[in-house]
């Protein structure tokens, strides 16, 4: 009678488990920041409130796009378990240990694809359904298994996949590309080296012991250090182009010089002297500044109209 009653409980914390290995494959908090800007992309390309259909619309494209993105980082997990168990940051992860063997994995990372797949074919539209399947393809295979374990140049050429957000979220509410899309998808573009060598120099060590060739393994940290400053100035004349183009007004202008200021001024003193703590705060603000930045667009793209005094 007790083992039949402790049963259930073990069943359950089993399937628990199991879950939660599962979820991690995802890096849900690289897919909520994919899932946020593609989002952004959706609403600034509806003039004024959306309609109910058209939030009908955006939550298949959030659906999809979220589980194609997931897919994405559940096959990277897969390709990378070796070098993620040589890696502090990564070796928690479930492939990396073991817990989960590569025909699970593989199996799951298809199946997310396909589900988000048929989800944007459906409801959606099939330049949204192709242009995810390319972003797909762009950072699980040709950054994952070609660019990452070969340049040093990799978080640069593949970050062209991870720009890409905005313009599915223009293409599923519009089912056409403008310019617009492209400007917001040139400034993730241009904001994700200095993002990522940020945290490649306080990870330098684990980079080397992996034996993937970041810019800080290859070129060292002093040259790492001026490159993110260059990008953090070349990034900040990019976020401009919203107000210059017309896309945006004063609202976005001001948030974006703020907040590009700060991105400049960290990486400013990240370059004239080094330290882990001021690398950590350096990558922790370009997480926000990203986010910060794409959520002033959407304020000033439904605040600015009224403070105009335009419909």
């Amino acid at each position: 009678m007790s083992e039949t009653l402790a049963t259930p409980p073990a069943a359950l914390h089993t399937w628990l488990s199991r879950w939660r290995q599962f979820s991690a494959l995802t890096k849900p908090r690289v897919v909520q920041l994919i899932v946020f800007c593609a989002v952004i992309g959706m609403l600034l390309a509806v003039p004024g409130w959306p309609s109910l259909a058209a939030w009908g619309v955006a939550l298949a494209a959030t659906i999809g796009i979220w589980l194609v993105a997931s897919a994405a980082a559940a096959f990277n997990c897969l390709v990378e378990q070796t070098i993620d168990s040589k890696m502090k940051r990564t070796a928690w992860r479930p492939t990396a240990k073991g817990e989960l063997s590569n025909t699970q994995t593989l199996s799951f990372a298809v199946v997310l694809c396909a589900a988000g797949m048929a989800v944007l074919w459906t409801w959606v539209n099939v330049l949204t359904m192709w242009l995810t399947f390319a972003t797909f393809v762009g950072y699980a295979v040709i950054y994952t298994v070609l660019l990452k374990p070969a340049t040093p140049q990799n978080i640069v050429i593949g970050g062209a996949s991870g720009a890409m957000p905005p313009v599915l979220g223009w293409a599923a509410m519009r089912g056409e590309l403008g310019a617009e899309p492209w400007i917001l998808c040139l400034i993730i573009f241009l904001w994700t080296p200095p993002h990522f060598w940020a945290l490649a120099l306080y990870r330098a060590e684990d980079y080397a012991r992996a034996g993937l060739p970041m810019l800080p393994v290859t070129h060292g940290n002093d040259f790492t250090r001026l490159q993110i400053l260059l990008y953090t100035f070349v990034l900040f004349a990019a976020t401009l182009l919203p107000f210059v183009y017309g896309m945006s007004g004063w609202i976005y202008l001001a948030a974006a010089c703020a907040l590009g200021i700060g991105f400049c001024v960290h990486a400013f003193k990240l370059w004239r002297s080094y330290s882990e703590s001021l690398a950590r705060r350096t990558f922790r603000f370009s997480i926000w500044h990203l986010s910060l930045l794409f959520a002033a667009l959407l304020l000033d793209h439904y605040l600015g109209p009224l403070l105009r005094g335009t419909p």
